[in-house]
């Protein structure tokens, strides 16, 4: 009792915090990941109260890796499976490759393969919600609270742009609706964005790039695992062994779980606005943490790894629906 007594303040600052982001998002359009970290980092004065920090801690790691779990609620091995070989073997070419492009990029311009492997992951799987995954798996000795707010402002504002862009690339393209739909699947950061940038297409659009995005999702934790079992080790840091972490493998298993049809669609309806709902607080719980003098100190130039795998991506998508993907 005296454990949630302590970690109530937090939680229901946190709580708040996303309920009123949640409401500006729902009533005026903006994203929703965006909304949580800005007005956790209007309330970042509140940091320094001691009595916040277990509940925000809570918020930031444990809740987060729920989310993380729900959100194999989502996800079927039979959605996978219907792109075909073909697709599927392009979406984790352009996962691995995307990746690969942030920790290259990260460590030209002097920062550490962690920094790049955040960066990467968040742009090649599912954007803030990865973002959160790969700083959890990472720890806070590898990635700093204001490295990661960097990543997260730097993905929403990139996201944004892509669902309002990209659809154009597509029509200037002549690309039909399964071309589309890959294209947009395949390259915009996250889920929201791309199944709003594919129906914006067209119905068929929104279809394709809502089956070729969850795709991304559920190579979340065959990415994680990559980056545990490859990533140099780092002795503070709490990744030391290549064991997954649990939260990795509850995602795997709710995936299989939900692959054989035995969650029923309420629940796993349920379990999909859970985990927004988790995710959202853990976004704000991280915005209320953040070292808001690191952040400003660091600058502008790590979101260069950010465009880079975004450009990366794109690319690998466009070339992929044009080559490969045929209706």
């Amino acid at each position: 009792m005296v454990r949630i007594t302590s970690y109530a303040p937090g939680l229901a600052v946190a709580g708040l915090a996303t309920l009123a982001a949640a409401y500006v998002s729902d009533h005026y359009g903006a994203p929703l990941t965006l909304m949580c970290l800005l007005f956790g980092l209007s309330m970042n004065f509140l940091s320094v109260d001691s009595r916040l920090e277990p509940g925000l801690t809570i918020a930031s790691r444990t809740l987060l890796r729920w989310g993380i779990v729900l959100v194999a609620a989502r996800v079927t091995f039979g959605q996978i499976a219907q792109l075909g070989p073909q697709a599927l073997v392009s979406i984790v070419v352009i996962v691995a490759l995307t990746l690969g492009c942030g920790v290259l990029a990260a460590r030209r311009m002097g920062f550490s393969p962690a920094f790049g492997a955040l960066c990467g992951g968040a742009v090649a799987i599912c954007g803030a919600s990865a973002a959160m995954a790969f700083a959890s798996l990472l720890g806070d000795k590898r990635i700093q609270q204001a490295q990661l707010t960097l990543v997260l402002v730097g993905i929403s504002a990139c996201s944004a742009v892509a669902m309002a862009l990209y659809p154009a690339i597509a029509h200037h393209l002549h690309f039909n609706d399964l071309q589309a739909g890959f294209m947009l699947g395949a390259s915009i950061h996250d889920v929201a964005q791309a199944l709003g940038a594919g129906y914006s297409f067209s119905q068929p659009a929104g279809e394709t790039a809502a089956i070729v995005k969850l795709t991304r999702v559920a190579l979340l934790a065959p990415a994680l695992a990559v980056v545990a079992l490859f990533l140099p080790k780092d002795p503070d840091a709490k990744i030391s062994t290549p064991v997954l972490p649990w939260f990795v493998i509850g995602f795997f298993g709710v995936a299989a779980i939900n692959s054989f049809g035995l969650i029923p669609h309420v629940a796993a309806d349920a379990a999909g606005k859970g985990a927004t709902a988790l995710l959202a607080c853990a976004v704000t719980a991280t915005g209320v943490r953040s070292n808001m003098q690191s952040l400003t100190q660091t600058g502008w130039r790590p979101l260069l790894a950010i465009l880079a795998a975004t450009a990366l991506a794109l690319g690998l998508s466009v070339a992929a629906a044009a080559f490969v993907i045929h209706a």
